[in-house]
C-alpha cells in the first residue's frame, strides 16, 4: 500500500549558493527527520569531505550544509510511495521552488541529485526558472557508481558555483 509522504522545510540561509533537490524523503530520512539519511547514502561522505570536516547528527549537518552555501529541498512536497525508491512515486505534487529562489537570490544554481529528481524539475519547472540546472548523479545507495566518481561530479559542481572545497 502507498502511503502519502510529505517533505521537509527547506534548509536555506542568506549564504546559500546552490540548492540541492532530491526527489522524496526516504523511509530513512522520514524516520530521523532529516535529509540524506540513509547510512549508505553518499551525500553527507560527499559533503563533509567537500567541507573539510565532518557532521554526524542532522543539527550538525544542518549547520554544515548552511556554512557551506548549501541549500537543500526536494523537488517533491508530497507523494503517494511504497519504500524508498524513486521508481514507486505515485502522484507526485511538486514543492514551490521558484518561491524558495525568491526568498533566497543568493542561490546561483540547481543541482538535482539523481535522474528522477532531474526530470521532476524539468517537468514542474525547467522552463518557468533561469538559473542554471544540473543533473548530478544520485548519492542512493541504490545509485551504484563508485564513490569516488560521484565524489569527482559533485565536487566539481559545488567548486564551479562558489562552494569552497577544501577535501
Amino acid at each position: 500500500m502507498n502511503e502519502r509522504i510529505f517533505s521537509f522545510a527547506p534548509v536555506a540561509n542568506a549564504r546559500s549558493r546552490v540548492l540541492v533537490l532530491g526527489t522524496a524523503p526516504s523511509v530513512a530520512s522520514l524516520a530521523q527527520g532529516f535529509y540524506y539519511a540513509h547510512p549508505r547514502n553518499a551525500f553527507w561522505p560527499i559533503l563533509s569531505k567537500i567541507a573539510g570536516r565532518e557532521a554526524s547528527s542532522p543539527e550538525q549537518r544542518r549547520a554544515l550544509a548552511l556554512e557551506a552555501g548549501v541549500a537543500l529541498w526536494d523537488t517533491i512536497g508530497s507523494c503517494e510511495r511504497a519504500g524508498s525508491l524513486d521508481s514507486a512515486i505515485r502522484s507526485p505534487q511538486p514543492n514551490d521552488i521558484a518561491a524558495l529562489l525568491r526568498e533566497y537570490p543568493g542561490i546561483q544554481a540547481i543541482f538535482c541529485n539523481g535522474g528522477t529528481a532531474w526530470r521532476l524539475y524539468q517537468r514542474h519547472f525547467g522552463q518557468s526558472i533561469a538559473l542554471p540546472a544540473l543533473a548530478l548523479p544520485s548519492t542512493s545507495p541504490a545509485y551504484t557508481l563508485p564513490f569516488d566518481q560521484k565524489y569527482a561530479l559533485w565536487c566539481e559542481a559545488f567548486a564551479r558555483y562558489g562552494v569552497p572545497v577544501s577535501g
